[in-house]
């Protein structure tokens, strides 16, 4: 008795509107189902992703969006990587205690260091000592690092995101991926192609339809790899993009209410979360929104509600309700009309903007900025000057990108949201999976979890007796990465 081989596949801004560009995605539906699959609160990458393999919503595992104010540091952090930000049993873990032994690869999951997987795959630049970044990734065993880097090159991390984000990244996701699913029980891979032009120009637009189009011919070797190795794929989307066209400057009001302090340095403002007494970390849809103290609350909650663009303030009672009501939740959480998302931006006159507002600085932002996909469209000489830097980078000189526009309209797409009747099956998150005994009419994310133990053979969490594979198993054969078909 063994497990059934599975491949958790995260197609980020999968929908069914992106489906229809995705034959060779589409015969995993064919041969087995599809369903919709319903996402969290905020519906962002770092939330949804937990839920899936933890089972538990946001309020349980602490995940409440890609980034939060950390109030022991008095900073707020998007991005971080370490897994221990993540409450609850990991899918994997659990599978574990049925099949010791049992072998788990992450390629590109976020929240990778520190996991507990068998390999360990994720983004991870080298800053060196004279403040230069360097495209690299952080694997797990170290030597397999070296492994990767010979058979596919360097991480093209310039590529999997910012203006220059392309199908690239993908593909070596896809190599990296091909190389380590034999051998694995749980194979999980992010590919992010689809989060880029449909950010850019809508989920609508010609680009879309090419970036899905572009995104299947890329996956297809690795389905296939799938299919001929008797592996189950189930492959998913933590959320839907939709249209927009209304950016939302939330910290500008908190702002010229007096709420929102800055201090300066060098003529640039920064965000001075000690000092202010209400600030936004901007996450698309979703606004954190932290109040100093709490007789400032309800204050706070009512200025927001009169904003344009803004559909719901949630207060403790709407948190609850949510399955956000954790202690790294801001005092209020504010939710996007469907046609709107939030920015940032805390300054009042670009002349005092930090200068990592107008580069690729998604640790050093106080929030989501999804300007950084592109180069700023009213500058002629953002592309050459990019060049320029680029020069300057191969000869060793230190060099600041500063191509992003400050100008939020230009950005077509966002999520965030929970799938509502405004924005339309066609552009809610979907759930595929090969095997159409699992079948069933919808998915919660809190149940992925346990349909991905059930792809493997497994029990559901906490059912079943513990059952030992590990005598007489396949030695895992040593691993070889596969360059891009």
């Amino acid at each position: 008795m063994t497990p059934t081989p599975v491949l958790l596949l995260d197609v980020v801004g999968l929908t069914p509107r992106a489906l229809t560009d995705m034959p060779r995605l589409r015969q995993v539906a064919d041969a087995g189902f599809s369903a919709p699959l319903g996402t969290v609160l905020p519906a962002v990458t770092c939330s949804a992703q937990s839920t899936f393999l933890t089972g538990l919503p946001p309020a349980e595992h602490g995940a409440v969006g890609n980034g939060w104010y950390f109030r022991d540091l008095g900073e707020v952090h998007l991005w971080r990587q370490h897994n221990r930000l993540v409450g609850g049993e990991k899918v994997w873990e659990t599978a574990r205690r049925h099949v010791p032994g049992y072998r788990a690869v992450n390629v590109c999951w976020w929240y990778a260091m520190g996991m507990s997987t068998d390999v360990t795959v994720t983004p991870r630049p080298i800053y060196h000592a004279d403040g230069r970044k360097s495209p690299d990734c952080y694997v797990r065993p170290p030597a397999l690092h070296d492994e990767l880097v010979a058979e596919l090159g360097e991480f093209p991390l310039f590529t999997y995101w910012g203006p220059t984000a392309s199908i690239e990244s993908t593909r070596w996701i896809v190599g990296a991926t091909r190389g380590l699913m034999p051998g694995a029980d749980l194979t999980m891979a992010y590919v992010p192609h689809l989060d880029y032009d449909l950010q850019r120009h809508g989920p609508r637009s010609r680009q879309a339809r090419r970036a899905a189009a572009d995104l299947d011919a890329a996956l297809a070797p690795l389905l296939d790899d799938a299919r001929d190795q008797g592996v189950t794929v189930v492959a998913l989307s933590e959320y839907g993009i939709t249209e927009v066209s209304r950016p939302v400057d939330v910290n500008r009001v908190l702002r010229r209410e007096g709420l929102l302090e800055v201090h300066t340095q060098a003529g640039m403002e920064y965000l001075d979360p000690w000092t202010s007494r209400a600030f936004a970390v901007a996450d698309h849809q979703v606004a954190h929104v932290y109040v100093r103290d709490a007789d400032d609350v309800e204050r706070v909650a009512a200025l927001l509600r009169e904003v344009p663009g803004v559909e719901q303030v949630l207060d403790g009672p709407g948190k609850r309700a949510a399955g956000l009501d954790h202690e790294r939740a801001g005092e209020l959480v504010l939710v996007a009309e469907p046609d709107a998302w939030f920015t940032y931006y805390y300054w009042l006159d670009d002349a005092r903007a930090p200068d990592f507002a107008r580069g690729v600085e998604i640790h050093r932002k106080p929030g989501y900025d999804p300007a950084e996909l592109f180069f700023d469209p009213a500058d002629r000489t953002a592309k050459a000057r990019a060049g320029l830097q680029l020069v300057r980078k191969k000869l060793g000189l230190r060099y600041a990108m500063d191509v992003v526009p400050l100008d939020p309209r230009w950005v077509r797409g966002s999520h965030g949201r929970l799938p509502d009747a405004t924005g339309g099956a066609d552009d809610a998150p979907l759930l595929l999976c090969s095997d159409p005994a699992l079948a069933r009419e919808r998915v919660e994310a809190t149940e992925v979890r346990d349909l991905v133990l059930a792809a493997g053979g497994l029990p559901p969490v906490g059912g079943g007796s513990t059952v030992s594979l590990a005598a007489g198993r396949t030695p895992t054969p040593s691993v070889t990465a596969r360059a891009p078909s």
